[in-house]
């Protein structure tokens, strides 16, 4: 069977380095092997409160900020969620093919309803509809961080659910998780992981930030009281600035670990500094250019219809099965 790729990526917040490494920049280098679809889920957004502005904002700007990091259009499907109304279609059915306790569990929703005076039941079964996102295209892989693997766990179960009940109909999904660079960690407290939601802004860079800006985060960046540049327990903020020099660099640790041997962390963060910004310089760049372009919106609205010829397939079929008049 052909492999194919799906990963989602919420335009609720910046886009910031943690999401390029931990994410993008992996999609980005596997893309030409297999069928791959990268969708901006703007209605996972919603499931806290949004400004309608700012969540069109973000959306058509996280779509460029995806080409100009090396998406490429002419042979991965890039589109937004909503363009494709089979998303929210399948997320009903699989909504009724999964259990309150199993929804329950999730771990996602007891961090963010702790931070929300608002609990929507969209933020409760969210997973379904992400379940919906991976089972509508035969998906074989998801690349996904640590603390979203649960989500493509129950996807596989829901698809297990479903197929004894009404037969083989879903392709059971492999989480992939990136060996480095999955969990960046705040500059500010690198026992967290780098977040727009950092309270601490300083934590956090963002990939428009100016070259200035990227330079004072870094150099401000927590570390420890000693003076050894080599990553280990107790020296998570050394740990976290040698993963991003070597997922920048192309350098492995071990390399940069030996070059840096005797030297101060202050060059050591003048240098991790300069990698950042000459890496990020080029997207800020072509990003201009593709946000200011009508090109935008069509490449992304023609992704959508090639989104939903596909998955609508696979809704005809699931809409037989259940007993749907079709």
């Amino acid at each position: 069977m052909e492999k194919r790729v799906f990963s989602g990526i919420k335009p609720s917040g910046d886009f910031h380095l943690g999401n390029y490494l931990g994410a993008v920049k992996h999609w980005v280098e596997g893309q030409y092997d297999g069928f791959n679809m990268f969708c901006v889920v703007d209605m996972h957004a919603i499931t806290v409160e949004q400004d309608p502005e700012e969540l069109r904002r973000r959306t058509l700007d996280l779509a460029a900020l995806l080409i100009a990091s090396g998406i490429d259009t002419e042979k991965s499907l890039l589109f937004i969620q909503s363009h494709n109304p089979d998303h929210a279609n399948l997320g009903w059915i699989a909504n009724c093919n999964v259990g309150f306790g199993h929804l329950s569990r999730m771990t996602q929703f007891k961090d963010k309803s702790s931070k929300n005076e608002q609990v929507t039941a969209g933020l409760f079964d969210y997973p379904a509809l992400m379940a919906a996102d991976i089972l509508l295209y035969d998906t074989t892989h998801v690349p996904v961080g640590d603390d979203q693997k649960q989500h493509v766990e129950l996807a596989r179960d829901i698809a297990q659910s479903f197929n004894s009940r009404y037969g083989e109909t879903f392709v059971m999904p492999e989480p992939v998780i990136a060996k480095s660079g999955a969990r960046i960690m705040s500059l500010s407290n690198p026992e967290n992981k780098m977040s727009k939601s950092d309270e601490d802004q300083n934590g956090c860079i963002y990939v428009l930030d100016e070259p200035d800006n990227i330079r004072k985060k870094i150099m401000s960046a927590t570390t420890d009281s000693g003076s050894d540049i080599k990553r280990g327990e107790g020296k998570e903020g050394i740990t976290n600035l040698l993963t991003i020099y070597s997922l920048m660099s192309g350098k492995s640790v071990e390399e940069l670990e030996s070059q840096y041997e005797g030297r101060g962390y202050g060059d050591f963060k003048k240098d991790v500094a300069e990698v950042v910004v000459d890496t990020l310089a080029p997207i800020r760049e072509k990003f201009v250019g593709i946000r200011n372009s009508d090109e935008l919106l069509k490449t992304i609205r023609e992704s959508g219809k090639r989104a939903y010829e596909i998955s609508n397939k696979k809704l005809q079929e699931v809409y037989e099965k259940v007993g749907f008049v079709v």
